[in-house]
């Protein structure tokens, strides 16, 4: 029953917040952008978004490593896109995640190394943009002229690191009534993973370095997108824009992001002093753009035979003994 209001709760934000982004934008101007949609920078801004799983695989896999797994690449990478295909079609927003976990942890038999890995993978991604948040964020707030907005930046921002250090910081306590209860033992024991993948420099600076390839191809991604559409929109711009708004989305109030990315991606326009319309076609377009290299997970899913893996038993099932 929670469950399932969850479900409907997330629906109904999503389905709200894209009903606010429609009578907040020119519907002229809207379609008359769709009317001039140039296949060829879709098909880029697709292969980009693609290419960007070699990235993450590389980087999972690395971090499964530092786990005690051994993947072979091929393996991680199949995962990767299965993974994302989950994203597409569950109602969580970690269904992804226990697609990986299940996958990982069935091919190398360690429930814990696998869920740790995912775990610090996403992590590593967040913190990598939250950085890269905080890095452009006098650029960002030289953009921003309104002082609503760019206390929401400032806040976005410090939070995101608020939380990378509080992760880090509860594998160094040392307090015994963390590990008498298993979510926060688990997550002790997470974060002392971590410390220990992180202790090798050059371990830590190849997964920032493909972290962050990742997150500008994203960027890129999206110029392509924007050039779609016959925006003027320069790249400079977009790589201070899209980082927040990706940040944003991250938020698991919504199905897989959408109508938080499109509502977020509006008012970074907007305060850039472009065309709201252009902001949300360019969100729809990467939101139905992921849909698609999802599909195409979901053909990887099937043709190797993982189709004994059922949907219900990721979603539900992700990890025995309370491991999520």
């Amino acid at each position: 029953m929670r469950r399932s209001l969850m479900l409907l709760a997330k629906a109904a934000i999503s389905i709200l917040l894209l009903y606010i982004s429609l009578r907040s934008v020119n519907l002229a101007a809207l379609g008359e952008r769709l009317s001039r949609l140039h296949a060829g920078w879709i098909a880029a801004s697709l292969a980009i978004l693609a290419a960007q799983l070699f990235i993450l695989a590389a980087r999972w896999r690395m971090i499964a490593q530092g786990c005690g797994l051994a993947p072979r690449y091929d393996a991680v990478l199949r995962m990767s896109f299965v993974g994302l295909f989950f994203n597409q079609v569950l109602p969580s927003t970690v269904g992804g995640d226990a697609a990986r976990i299940y996958m990982l942890a069935r091919e190398q038999g360690g429930w814990a190394g696998a869920t740790y890995s995912v775990l610090i993978d996403r992590v590593a991604g967040i913190f990598a943009l939250t950085l890269l948040v905080f890095i452009c964020l006098p650029w960002t707030l030289a953009l921003v002229q309104d002082p609503v907005a760019r206390i929401v930046l400032i806040l976005i921002g410090f939070g995101a690191f608020a939380g990378a250090f509080v992760f880090l910081a509860i594998g160094r306590i040392h307090w015994k009534p963390l590990m008498h209860w298993a979510p926060t033992r688990h997550l002790v024991e997470v974060s002392r993973t971590a410390w220990r993948i992180c202790g090798s420099w050059r371990t830590l600076s190849i997964i920032l370095a493909l972290s962050f390839v990742v997150h500008f191809m994203t960027v890129l991604a999206t110029w392509c997108m924007v050039q779609s559409v016959s925006a003027s929109v320069n790249i400079e711009l977009l790589l201070f824009m899209v980082p927040p708004v990706l940040l944003i989305a991250t938020v698991p109030i919504s199905i897989a992001g959408w109508g938080v990315r499109e509502g977020s991606m509006i008012v970074a326009f907007s305060y850039a002093g472009l065309p709201q319309s252009d902001g949300l076609v360019v969100s729809v377009l990467i939101g139905i753009t992921f849909f698609a290299i999802g599909a195409i997970g979901g053909i990887v899913w099937v043709a190797s035979g993982a189709r004994r893996t059922k949907p219900a038993d990721i979603a539900v099932h992700p990890a025995p003994n309370g491991t999520t």
